[in-house]
């Protein structure tokens, strides 16, 4: 898996997964693309979870320069930051496609009696003030079958991580949440309203 490396902030805007999103061909390049589902008046669920969470951040002392507290901040735009907030050990593999956006492959998963490996293309921005890691794109790569099913779905997440100090003490703020659209085609769903499919899907 290859470091991923230190940048100046993407010339790009943020982009909302719903408006347009960055997608790939077989044979590499990438391309900017409409994001919609295959049927335009397809009933849709849509599904929605969120967390917030505070969690505790140790100080460490940086290497060669006294006693000067290594802030959160210049952590999260060091590639060891960046590997922290991506999770780059529970991925399959990672690659750098500009700047500040990554697609991230995780590991094969079972759905359905059939392998899928979920491609997710990742924005990370940080400034002094917060970090803010938000998914461009997520796709099923496997059977055609399954790949299929990416036609019929669509997500967008938004992880937003400030940091404060109380009482000498540092804390990340982590507020993560993430939207999903499906279309509803298969029996017995299509018998049923959308709110019997949404709200078990609601956290």
């Amino acid at each position: 898996m290859e470091a991923t490396k230190s940048c100046l902030p993407s010339p790009f805007p943020s982009i909302s997964s719903q408006q347009s999103l960055f997608s790939w061909r077989r044979n590499g390049g990438l391309r900017v693309t409409r994001a919609k589902l295959s049927e335009p008046n397809a009933r849709r669920a849509n599904l929605s979870a969120k967390k917030k969470e505070r969690i505790l951040v140790p100080s460490y002392s940086k290497i060669g320069r006294g006693n000067m507290v290594f802030h959160i901040s210049e952590f999260l735009n060091h590639p060891s930051g960046i590997e922290a907030v991506l999770n780059t050990r529970a991925l399959h593999s990672i690659e750098s496609l500009d700047c500040n956006l990554y697609r991230c492959v995780l590991p094969q998963i079972q759905l359905l009696n059939f392998e899928v490996a979920p491609v997710l293309d990742l924005q990370v921005t940080s400034t002094k003030e917060d970090c803010t890691v938000e998914m461009l794109s997520c796709k099923f790569e496997g059977s055609e079958l399954m790949e299929n099913q990416n036609d019929r779905f669509a997500a967008s997440m938004r992880n937003h991580i400030t940091w404060a100090t109380i009482d000498s003490e540092s804390f990340l703020d982590v507020d993560v949440k993430l939207n999903i659209t499906l279309e509803i085609y298969t029996y017995p769903f299509t018998f049923l309203p959308e709110s019997a499919v949404e709200g078990p899907g609601n956290l």
